[in-house]
Formats: C-alpha cells, sequence, structure tokens
C-alpha cells in the first residue's frame, strides 16, 4: 500500500462527520466540505503538493541537495517570494531525546510558505527527491480561501522547481507522482 496514512485520514474524518451530525436530523447531515469552508473562515487554509522524483541516481540527488544548503549563505533574490531562512531540519525525539539529523531542507519565506526538500530510499539503487511546497492563505479573503490549489501554488512550484534545478540534477522533466 502506497500511502498507509490515507486510511488514518480516512477514519479521521468519520469520526470528525460522527461527532458533527450526532445531533443532526436525517437528511440534514453535515459533510467534509461544510466542515472545511468553516474551518478555513476561521483559521486560514494550508494549500499543499508533494513531487516525487522516483529511482534517480542518488549522487545527483545528494549533489542538488547540496546544491540548495549552498544557497543557505546567501539567498538568492526572488521575484515576489522573500527568503526567511534556508536549513537542515533536525528532529529531536520528545521521548527518547534521540536525534535524527539532516531530515529535509526547508526553505522558509517571508509568507510563511515553505519548500522542504528530502531524500528517501537512498541506497544501491537509487534515491527518491521529495518536494514538498505549501502556503498559508489567511482567513481574511474568502475568494483566495476557494482558490484551485494548482492555482495557488503554481509560482511557488515554478519557483521549487527553478531553485532546486531539479531537472538539471535528476534529468527527469516532470515527477513521478505528485500528490
Amino acid at each position: 500500500m502506497r500511502e498507509k496514512d490515507g486510511l488514518w485520514a480516512i477514519l479521521c474524518w468519520l469520526s470528525i462527520l460522527e461527532w458533527r451530525n450526532r445531533d443532526v436530523p436525517v437528511g440534514e447531515l453535515v459533510g467534509v466540505d461544510v466542515i472545511m469552508r468553516q474551518h478555513w473562515q476561521r483559521f486560514g487554509r494550508n494549500f499543499y503538493t508533494r513531487y516525487d522524483y522516483e529511482n534517480v541516481d542518488a549522487a545527483q540527488a545528494a549533489a542538488m541537495m547540496e546544491h540548495i544548503r549552498s544557497l543557505a549563505a546567501s539567498p538568492p533574490p526572488l521575484d515576489g517570494f522573500s527568503i526567511a531562512s534556508i536549513d537542515d531540519f533536525t528532529y529531536t525525539d520528545p521521548v527518547d531525546g534521540s536525534v535524527a539529523s539532516k531530515q529535509g531542507l526547508r526553505v522558509l519565506f517571508a509568507d510563511s510558505s515553505r519548500i522542504v526538500l528530502r531524500l528517501s530510499g537512498t541506497g544501491s539503487v537509487g534515491a527518491t527527491v521529495r518536494i514538498y511546497i505549501e502556503r498559508y492563505q489567511p482567513p481574511d479573503d474568502a475568494a483566495a480561501l476557494e482558490a484551485d490549489s494548482g492555482d495557488a501554488l503554481a509560482p511557488l512550484v515554478a519557483l521549487a522547481l527553478d531553485l532546486s534545478r531539479v531537472k538539471e540534477f535528476t534529468g527527469r522533466d516532470a515527477p513521478t507522482v505528485i500528490t
């Protein structure tokens, strides 16, 4: 099964729907779309996508990560975006205190958007390059909350692909999978 987390998401939504509809008369059920829009109106919306480039040359994938890492000292000027920082993400387990370093490179922007690049499955067969792209839309613009995810993320996706030089490093014109 490719993405087991999806099963947990479905169970979570079923629990939310059951709770929200516990006292609702039959035929007047509250759906996922209503719950999402109410949430967006109160808290804003997070747009998200992930691009996976599977089975790429591990050395080229590592070189791409070093390229991004090298930008941290002097982030390039970008049209429409301002880089706040570029860092190597390190995770410290709150239970046992173990530390996992180099879990991904984060490109953080002044508007709270971010691009995260990480390698998965490195080994003798190759690597998977994962590029996560996220953008937050505050609740103050109702029309922007309703935007298509692809449209809302298009400028940031173009920036991520350009900044990472993923085509140059992987030789791929397109990702293997987009989620």
